[in-house]
This record gives structure tokens, sequence and C-alpha cells, in this order.
């Protein structure tokens, strides 16, 4: 392990979920601002970030077209549920202090900034840390595959999947104690194993633009910068 970073651009994606905490819905804002914490020590090491964050704490596109409603409007409710993440994860980042702008596929300019690569990078390269809203603004995507959109938009160099446990296992470990963590995975063996990390698109996506994928858990305060120096416990989704 060393003290410099291993990456210096990465996308952080994170789960809607992990946002409410132990709640059954909506924010709980001591979760944003310990997470915010954590992209602020990432920032403190010179690593430039990008952050995707899902909708379902909020609100599930699949949950309307499970009962018969339109899925398209369903997506568009799931979509406006990541702007609300977004904005409160915002909040959270400058309390901080933390150069933040949030940019939404939807275009929402009373609220925030319209997405674009150009305004991506320029964003970026003034430090600011970089909040992608609206997932990738289409209905029938998800954010894993918005996440992996921007990371191949931004040039990141990893995408950090932030999840409920710290990495990628042979089965859920919450359910099976005989469950063992992968150190090392390719994009391929992913997605021969039907490996729950990500949708198909988006491990496709990420492998066809040579993009690691790296599954941490996002419950572990501190373990974002642990793992940029090489350190912490995690699985490395790459093809080399």
């Amino acid at each position: 392990m060393t003290s410099e970073p291993i990456y210096k651009r990465v996308l952080l994606k994170a789960s809607g979920e992990a946002m409410m905490g132990s709640q059954g819905f909506g924010i709980d804002v001591a979760v944003a601002d310990r997470i915010a914490s954590d992209i602020a020590d990432a920032r403190q090491m010179g690593v430039e970030v990008g952050v995707v964050i899902g909708g379902g704490n909020i609100f599930r596109g699949v949950a309307v077209a499970s009962k018969g409603g339109d899925r398209v409007t369903g997506d568009h409710m799931g979509m406006l549920g990541t702007v609300i993440n977004a904005l409160a994860l915002a909040t959270s980042l400058r309390k901080l202090n933390i150069d933040t702008v949030v940019l939404s596929a939807i275009s929402m300019p009373e609220i925030c900034e319209s997405f674009s690569q150009r305004a991506t990078l320029y964003h970026l390269s003034l430090g600011r840390v970089v909040i992608f809203a609206g997932g990738t603004g289409n209905p029938f995507f998800t954010t894993d595959s918005a996440a992996a959109l921007r990371a191949a938009e931004m040039g990141a160099q990893a995408i950090f999947k932030g999840t409920q446990v710290d990495g990628i296992y042979t089965a859920d470990p919450k359910k099976d104690p005989e469950a063992t963590r992968f150190d090392h995975l390719t994009h391929k063996e992913v997605l021969d194993r039907g490996l729950a990390v990500m949708d198909v698109a988006a491990v496709a996506l990420a492998r066809e633009n040579s993009i690691p994928i790296v599954v941490f858990s996002i419950h572990e305060k501190g373990r974002f910068a642990e793992i940029l120096t090489g350190g912490g416990l995690k699985t490395i989704v790459s093809d080399n």
C-alpha cells in the first residue's frame, strides 16, 4: 500500500439505498454526510471524482411496470429520484467546503446544470466534484449503465461501485456463511458467471472501454480513500 493514490480520476457509483441508512425510505443526512466525507478525503489526495447515485431509496421505475403501469413514465420518475439524491449529496459536500456541481441528463436549469462531456471536463479541471443526476436521461437504462457511460465520458481510470458488502462473493454472504470473496475477476468472468455486481450493459461498457470496476463497502467510513491507495477489502474487476 502507498500513500499516493493509484487512480487520479474515478467515478463513484453509490446506490440510492445507501443514502437511506437504516431508514425505510428517503435520505439519512448523517449517511449523506459520511459519504461526502469519504469523497472529501479523496479530493484532499488530489483525486478527481465524479459521482452517480441511484434513486431506489425514493422510487424505482420498475415498480410501476411490475403493476401494469408505463415503464417509460416509471423510469422518468426514478430519474427524478436520482436528482433529489444528487442535490442532497451536493449539500453535504458543500458543508465540507468541497466545490461541487450537479449535472443532470434531464434539463432543469432552475435546479442544476445540464450534462455535457464538455461541462464535465471543465468542472473537473477546476477541481470540482461532479455529481451526475438523471441517469442516462433515457428509460430502460439503469444508473449502473449511467455510471459506466459517465465514467467513459469523463475518462475515469476506474469505477468504484459502493455496495452493501466489501466485494463480490460466490454467494450472498449475508445468507451463506460459506460464501467467499473474490480478490480479482475479469469483466468476462463477471458476465459469464452472471454475478450481480452491475447490470450486463454496464459491465460490457466498462469492458469495452477498459475501465476497471472496484467493488467495496459503501458503509465503511474511510474505505474509499484506503482503497485508492491500494489497501482495504475489495474485488477488482479488470482484464489485466
